[in-house]
């Protein structure tokens, strides 16, 4: 990019805002305040699990159709309307809907924050890091993301806490009820000021937009060649399901081992705060040592973190195990997350091809939308106690073995470029 330094700065911290701020309504409303999601809502983990999976079955499709509309339209237009549509859903999910309401409106979110929103935001990141900054890139991207995450977190927690001076349950339903609301508006509210933000600031973002007559699915099938973006699929899949999962860490230590409600949201709020180092760390090591490399070492850490939730009993349920676990687990987490799209350049995918090449992996990758939740919940409602949660954390060391081994082969895979357009 050609952008002053001070330009560039700007630009890249309205891609943090916009990229973090979109998905504060669908995923942090459940991540940090899940128990009483449930019961406000009035649903069972089940429930909410299966009305979540209506985000991911409706994204799984705009991720499709998304990838191309980014190669043929200009960022700056598609994140707005995103930000704007989303913060409407918001509004909604503050009348605090019941389970088909809330069905409705996860699936609404799987729409506006996917179809104009991911790949248009994945492409300028990757415009913004140029031939040798992927990971600085992409490590800046998801750091600032996340240090955007943990400050609107605590400040939720801290107004979750204030609201409940006695003790959360202590406080009445009505009490409990004007609480998440105030909260679910405060994500609302930024979400609406970050899409003006973004309007403004993104004019001066290069237009990688093709020419209008373009056809849409132009690179699908060149695309389709690349071995590297199967294995970055892979990869994709197996860190996202321990991410998604992330999700039920708050509820894990309410029921799997009797902690209070707000001690569980500030043990996943701590967690959160791994976040931005881990990502910008991770992503500076990969730009040294190569960004397979570096997903391997984090898959290697949640294989290990996993195991000790998955095979230890209540005896080690205290607060201090809990919160440095989950803090190891941030660390690997996060750091992937700041990582495998990163593995673009590495895997040599054609600058042209980007928003294509992401909605292929997307639809794949993002598949945890669909089954996570509902997965957990299923086997939390039917296992009680830590037992649901054990089994859990069973699959998901599943996956980080599988994700493990398919970085390793990307690390041994002949990069080559795709044939030109």
């Amino acid at each position: 990019m050609s952008q002053p330094t001070l330009q560039r700065w700007i630009i890249m911290l309205s891609l943090i805002m916009a990229g973090e701020a979109i998905f504060t309504l669908p995923y942090h409303v459940t991540r940090f305040f899940r128990p009483t999601v449930l019961e406000v809502f009035g649903l069972s983990a089940t429930e909410l699990g299966v009305a979540q999976a209506a985000y991911g079955v409706v994204a799984m499709v705009a991720y499709f159709f998304g990838g191309p509309l980014a190669d043929r339209f200009s960022a700056r237009k598609l994140l707005a309307v995103s930000l704007w549509l989303t913060a409407l859903g918001g509004l909604y999910l503050a009348t605090l809907p019941g389970y088909y309401g809330a069905m409705f409106v996860w699936g609404f979110f799987g729409l506006s924050t996917i179809l104009f929103f991911w790949a248009a935001l994945i492409k300028a990141t990757r415009s913004w890091g140029g031939l040798s900054g992927q990971g600085l890139a992409y490590g800046v991207l998801d750091g600032g993301r996340g240090l955007l995450a943990a400050v609107l977190a605590s400040l939720g927690v801290l107004l979750f806490s204030v609201a409940f001076p006695e003790g959360y349950d202590a406080a009445s339903a009505a009490d409990k009820r004007t609480t998440l609301q105030q909260i679910i508006l405060g994500y609302t509210t930024v979400t609406a000021l970050t899409g003006v933000m973004v309007w403004f600031t993104l004019r001066g973002l290069p237009d990688t937009s093709a020419p209008a007559h373009s056809p849409l699915f132009r690179h699908f099938w060149q695309v389709m060649r690349i071995p590297a973006v199967w294995l970055q699929t892979v990869v994709l899949v197996c860190a996202y399901t321990s991410y998604k999962a992330f999700d039920q860490y708050a509820l894990f230590a309410v029921r799997g081992h009797g902690i209070d409600e707000i001690e569980a949201a500030q043990i996943v709020t701590l967690g959160a705060w791994t976040r931005p180092l881990a990502a910008l760390l991770l992503g500076l090591l990969a730009d040294r040592f190569g960004v397979s490399k570096m997903i391997v070492i984090c898959f290697g850490i949640l294989i290990t973190s996993h195991s000790l939730f998955a095979f230890t009993g209540q005896e080690m349920g205290t607060f201090s195990f809990i919160l440095a676990n989950t803090v190891v687990t941030g660390i690997a987490i996060f750091g992937l997350r700041g990582l495998y799209f990163a593995l673009f350049e590495e895997g040599k995918v054609p600058l042209a091809m980007t928003g294509t090449a992401i909605g292929v992996v997307s639809v794949i990758g993002y598949t945890p939308d669909v089954y996570v939740a509902a997965i957990a919940g299923y086997l939390i409602d039917n296992n009680p106690g830590l037992l649901g949660f054990q089994y859990m954390f069973m699959c998901l060391l599943g996956t980080a073995v599988m994700g493990a081994a398919a970085a390793y082969a990307f690390t041994r895979l002949p990069k080559v470029n795709a044939d030109s357009p």
